[in-house]
């Protein structure tokens, strides 16, 4: 399907959305948040595994009646734990591991809802959270990586669970504001004030905190350890100035500006630094 036709599907849906939230505002607000919500990519078959976790040794964890998939690469020494973005899964993480494997390290991933292995047709980070905060619970992991919205999880983790035994925290390609995600989101569709209205509310509601409230700017003022921020200036997903609006109160981070990389941030000097940041 061309681009041309993605935004005019796009279109349509917001336009339909947009009557509703007049007519009929609950079924709107179920329709905004579900196309918000559910990811169209990132779900893997357990019989068609990616070679790289066909390598790992696997594990289901549940909360309550969802349950999620885990991933372990043996090592010598404390785990890491590795959280991808959205539409993705456990698998993206392949061109890093070797050089976490390098440093000695066992490597722990998790598909978070509704992608990989993992149950559920609905994604958040609050729900993306609270499998991270079992699955360091269970594990202890002295470091998290997250990237795109895996790096806002991190963030929004550590802010609602205040993990004691986090010592270092990497993020690569994160986004700070939920308010930037959802006005990105409206404008695809095209959405009217009404549906972004009663989106706001629900979305309140559901997570006890508004679009403003969620802010991986102000979740990272409070981190006293060290961490490793980088973004591209090209990333044409999330803006560059997202990284910029997190650094800004991260006393202990550092900032590593990459060009030419775009959203996914595969990079062999990239990962060579992080390998660094982490082994020291």
């Amino acid at each position: 399907m061309t681009d041309f036709f993605k935004k005019i599907i796009a279109k349509s849906i917001g336009l339909y959305i947009s009557i509703l939230s007049y007519v009929w505002p609950k079924k709107a607000t179920q329709l905004a948040y579900r196309f918000f919500s559910e990811p169209r990519a990132g779900r893997l078959q357990a019989d068609a595994l990616p070679e790289i976790l066909k390598k790992a040794t696997r594990e289901t964890l549940s909360i309550n009646e969802e349950y999620f998939e885990v991933y372990h690469w043996s090592g010598t020494k404390e785990p890491l734990l590795l959280i991808h973005g959205w539409e993705s899964n456990s698998s993206r993480w392949e061109p890093l591991l070797p050089y976490l494997l390098q440093n000695g390290n066992s490597i722990i991933a998790l598909d978070g809802p509704a992608h990989g292995l993992s149950s559920g047709k609905e994604f958040s980070v609050p729900k993306f959270a609270s499998f991270v905060n079992k699955v360091v619970e269970e594990y202890q992991p002295k470091t998290i990586i997250g990237h795109s919205i895996g790096g806002a999880t991190c963030l929004y983790f550590h802010h609602r669970y205040q993990p004691k035994n986090i010592e270092k925290m990497v993020l690569l390609g994160a986004p700070s504001d939920l308010e930037i995600l959802i006005d990105n989101y409206t404008k695809i569709l095209g959405l009217n004030s009404k549906a972004v209205q009663l989106l706001e509310m629900y979305f309140e509601h559901k997570f006890d905190m508004n679009f403003a409230a969620f802010s991986g700017k102000t979740f990272a003022s409070s981190i006293e350890f060290e961490g490793f921020i980088s973004h591209d200036k090209s990333d044409d997903v999330v803006l560059f100035e997202e990284a910029v609006k997190i650094s800004s109160t991260w006393k202990r981070a550092i900032f590593v500006e990459t060009n030419g990389l775009g959203h996914s941030m595969h990079d062999n000097d990239l990962y060579q630094k992080i390998q660094a940041f982490v082994k020291q």
